[in-house]
């Protein structure tokens, strides 16, 4: 584990409700700043790590929530502080490179899932995917780094998304079960750790999968809608190979263009 002193860092690696704090002259998209409060409570609760508050692990989920934060809430390109602005570039499993721009106007949604049997990407814009996935997962679809593998300036990283299946996803029926993704990512980062690029790698076949498991509206079985209506409630909202030039380990606590996105190349190491 690389030790760092993250307080005496830029203010986009800090921790999300510090950045907010600082960060009060952007033009938010929907008139206010984002509440994390209810996500920082399902965080604490549902985490599968927890992080030394100076470690590089703690240091890159930091900079990947600050940019998620810009990625849902900023509509102005020029107001975002996690990345190069004019150099910023994103790309799924290997396909298109996007710009700044694209993921302002498409949203993280469109272009990291792309077109696909149970998604259509071109056929949704910023509000209707975001809330497509806002009414699967009414509690939130939470974000966290599991396992660092390198340090910058090329940071490569495991990470987990998940969140409890208890609206509708499109005409599908809910399951009430948690739905997990495990992806990796690798960010190219300057030297005060503002991001460059973003290659993100994880199975999207296996993630809508799961979201249409439960059959369609009407359909479900007895057991599913049961599940979906006595899963315990939780609150929270949210809203991510190459070779390794070195291990670090992870501390775990106990407890627009073509948007076509090929199936993740690396799935069955993800596993």
């Amino acid at each position: 584990m690389t030790q760092i002193n993250i307080e005496n860092l830029p203010l986009w690696v800090q921790e999300r409700d510090i950045v907010l704090k600082y960060n009060t002259n952007a033009t938010w998209r929907y008139g206010e700043q984002p509440d994390y409060t209810r996500s920082n409570e399902n965080l604490a609760k549902e985490s599968l790590c927890n992080h030394p508050a100076n470690s590089l692990e703690k240091l890159v989920q930091n900079l990947v929530r600050t940019f998620d934060i810009e990625a849902n809430f900023k509509t102005n390109p020029q107001e975002w502080i996690s990345v190069v602005q004019d150099k910023f570039r994103m790309s799924t499993n290997g396909g298109n490179s996007y710009k700044l721009e694209d993921l302002v106007q498409a949203g993280t949604y469109k272009l990291l899932i792309g077109d696909t049997q149970n998604y259509k990407a071109t056929e949704e814009d910023f509000e209707s995917s975001t809330q497509l996935f806002h009414t699967a997962f009414p509690d939130g679809f939470l974000w966290e780094v599991l396992e660092v593998y390198s340090a910058p300036p090329t940071i490569t990283f495991k990470w987990r998304h998940w969140g409890h299946f208890r609206g509708n996803y499109q005409d599908y029926s809910p399951t009430g079960q948690m739905i997990e993704v495990i992806g990796m990512s690798v960010v190219q980062v300057t030297e005060d750790c503002k991001i460059l690029s973003l290659e993100h790698y994880y199975d999207n076949g296996k993630f809508l999968h799961q979201l249409t498991s439960g059959g369609k509206t009407g359909t479900a079985t007895k057991q599913q809608l049961m599940s979906a209506e006595t899963s315990s409630p939780s609150t929270g909202k949210a809203t991510f190979l190459g070779f390794f030039r070195r291990l670090l380990p992870s501390k775990h606590k106990s407890a627009t263009a073509n948007l076509s996105v090929s199936g993740c190349p690396f799935a069955a190491f993800l596993r």
